[in-house]
């Protein structure tokens, strides 16, 4: 998976040391990244703790939003697949205390079930 493949929207997993270090002033005490993911410029990471979307802003990506959101917190989550016609992929969170879905749209060729899964064990657990 290369530039290709982030242009087109699909997720790729990330190197976890990487992240640990970008992300360290931002972790709570005992927090570690368990796994990551890319679409193009934005993130998703699993931590012990949480689950981190982080969307980069702008042109240049300086400007980033980080949506730290417990797992507790998670009341439910869809994922609606690639057809046809339709060439993204979309996963739905819903976070209590809201009632809009945070939304992510990933490519056709992607690992939307692999995302899906993962957030299913953090979750569910």
């Amino acid at each position: 998976m290369g530039i290709f493949d982030s242009l087109l929207g699909n997720a790729s997993e990330v190197n976890i040391e990487k992240i640990e270090e970008e992300l360290i002033d931002i972790f709570a005490n005992g927090e570690h990244v368990e796994r990551a993911f890319n679409i193009f410029r934005d993130l998703f990471v699993f931590t012990n703790k949480r689950l981190i979307l982080i969307d980069k802003q702008g042109v240049s990506g300086k400007k980033t939003e980080y949506h730290s959101v417990p797992y507790k917190n998670i009341t439910h989550f869809s994922v609606e697949t690639a057809g046809h016609f339709d060439m993204d992929s979309e996963l739905k969170i819903w976070i209590s205390g809201t009632s809009e879905p945070i939304s992510k749209q990933f490519g056709k060729n992607n690992n939307i079930n692999n995302v899906q899964k993962i957030l299913a064990g953090y979750v569910l657990n």
